[in-house]
């Protein structure tokens, strides 16, 4: 079940999430606010696993792949946020992009 591309691309959302954490803790604080940075870096954790199950073309084709799928995870996190973290939802579909960029280098 764990192949290379799945480690690859989870390793890599986990790695993100924690950028995620960073940059939401100076827009949010962190003190209080430890429940939503975890539902934000698992939030780019699922997005990982996501990305690592799915076939990956080379291309552009990938990229917008990858693209759509951290769409697709990052509006979860957003609509329950009550739409108000846009800056994330956006960071989100970036991250998608780079997941996907990397798990084809890697691959």
């Amino acid at each position: 079940m764990f192949n290379k591309k799945l480690q690859i691309s989870i390793i890599s959302g986990a790695l993100l999430g924690i950028i995620c954490i960073i940059g939401g803790s100076i827009r949010q604080g962190f003190s209080g606010n430890e429940l939503y940075l975890f539902a934000l870096w698992y939030n780019r954790l699922l997005m990982g696993f996501l990305i690592g199950l799915t076939k990956i073309e080379a291309g552009s084709q990938g990229l917008i792949k990858g693209g759509l799928l951290g769409l697709m995870v990052s509006l979860a996190f957003y609509l329950s946020t009550g739409m108000t973290d846009l800056v994330s939802f956006l960071a989100g579909i970036i991250y998608g992009v780079i997941i996907a960029a990397v798990v084809r280098r890697y691959q």
